[in-house]
């Protein structure tokens, strides 16, 4: 008996349309369970669910739009987006034809009797259809055999994010929707109405983005089982760089601006200077790792607010290390003065001693040359003339000696307060000059 009642299904299954069974015969057979849409039975007679409509001939055409609800979270370490949508997919079944200009809407459960599209959202990572009261879906039933289908999901999609110039830049995410197992063959995907399927993404108020434009597009996937209908959504984030400016921007100018202050600080102001670089410096660190804990995840980008506070940081430094070298200037000045005090006769006595010397060597040379016409002969004994026998290699290292000295002296501060004079306008020139250059890069380039 069983193998009979399954040979009979099997047979109507494979029959014509116009000749297959009902499905209320097929009910019967199974007992009291009814598979017909109630108020639909003659309307259903003969349909199959599993079953695409065309069925064995041309591909069935599902037109679809898109209702943007909301877009809650746009997550940086993670690259992806969470959205609300309203999906809604039309097409034709001309088995679901019925005489009349109405059309009736149809409880969402009873979309189980019906043939409905294998829809997906592409690179979605977690999804869920919303189910408070009951499913959210709707099935409304045209007299030419049209269905409109809608569904309400809540989808997290992964997005490809390029943070080289966070917080000034503007990421491009896609929402793509693509047929599960009916190829081009059997399913065609459209646009309901080209860039005016999509509704709401344009009213979207995001915390940190601002919806620059959106377009769709219609696309196919090759894979190895076929080619696969697609539809796609691409729109364009901009972030909003106020809230990173008056964050993080601000905070580390002013940083800077305050390591500036011990310029106008005197040199033997030790503790004040030092405490102003040290403290400084702290803070800035502090600030550069409170501005990567946000996106602990994505420190292999090197983002434009790490450059900025990169440069900063250099700012600050170098005002430390300005010091530490005006500084060390003066002390080895004063050091150099301090010998002077002691020795000071001996020095003069030298010096005369020299000149004494020179005076004496002098004029006995000019006497000699007068008295050349005498037999005369002064003896070379009585001359210094120990600078006139000196050896070659000894001139050439008094030669390099001097060099090395000049070239000392050209980088030997003869003034240490001129340091501090010098660094109150080259610092803030400096760092205006970066500040152009950084910012017209990342926001023009």
């Amino acid at each position: 008996m069983f193998c009979r009642y399954f040979c009979f299904f099997s047979f109507c299954l494979f029959l014509p349309t116009h000749r297959r069974c009902s499905l209320g015969h097929v009910s019967d057979l199974r007992g009291s369970r009814a598979t017909s849409l109630p108020g639909f039975e003659n309307l259903t007679v003969g349909y199959n669910k599993y079953l695409r409509p065309y069925f064995g001939g041309e591909p069935v055409q599902i037109a679809m739009s898109l209702d943007i609800a909301s877009i809650s979270s746009i997550s940086e370490s993670d690259m992806d987006y969470t959205a609300t949508i309203y999906l809604r997919q039309r097409w034709t079944d001309p088995r679901l034809v019925f005489h009349g200009n109405k059309s009736f809407t149809l409880d969402a459960r009873l979309v189980e009797l019906l043939w409905v599209p294998d829809t997906y959202i592409v690179e979605s990572k977690r999804s869920f259809l919303h189910d408070v009261t009951v499913g959210n879906r709707l099935i409304r039933l045209f007299s030419n055999g049209t269905i409109l289908y809608a569904l309400r999901i809540t989808t997290t999609v992964a997005c490809n994010m390029d943070l080289s110039k966070y917080p000034m830049d503007t990421q491009t995410c896609r929402l793509q929707l693509e047929s599960w197992g009916y190829d081009e063959n059997d399913v065609i995907f459209t646009w309901l109405r080209g860039n005016d399927s999509v509704h709401g993404i344009e009213k979207l108020r995001l915390s940190q983005y601002t919806v620059e434009s959106y377009y769709t597009l219609v696309s196919k996937s090759h894979q190895e089982t076929g080619s696969y209908p697609r539809l796609i959504l691409q729109f364009e984030l901009r972030r909003n760089v106020l809230y990173f400016i008056l964050e993080t921007y601000v905070p580390s100018t002013l940083l800077v601006m305050l390591s500036w202050v011990s310029f106008w600080i005197t040199l033997d102001s030790v503790p004040a200077r030092t405490c102003i670089g040290v403290t400084t410096v702290l803070s800035m660190t502090t600030l550069m790792i409170g501005s990567r804990s946000s996106l602990s995840k994505t420190n292999c980008f090197i983002k434009a607010i790490d450059v900025y506070l990169g440069i900063c940081f250099s700012f600050i430094f170098g005002a430390l290390v300005e010091y530490a070298v005006a500084h060390y200037s003066s002390s080895q000045k004063c050091a150099a003065k301090a010998p002077q005090e002691g020795p000071a006769n001996e020095l003069t006595e030298e010096v005369e001693e020299v000149n004494f010397t020179n005076i004496l060597n002098s004029s006995i040379t000019s006497y000699k040359r007068k008295m050349s016409f005498t037999s005369i002969e002064i003896s070379s004994d009585n001359v210094n003339c120990s600078d006139l026998t000196m050896k070659t290699h000894e001139k050439i290292k008094r030669v390099l000696r001097n060099k090395m000295h000049r070239i000392i002296g050209y980088f030997t501060i003869q003034n240490p307060s001129n340091v501090d004079h010098y660094s109150k306008l080259l610092f803030p020139l400096f760092f205006m000059l970066v500040n152009v250059f950084y910012w017209a890069y990342y926001l023009y380039f």
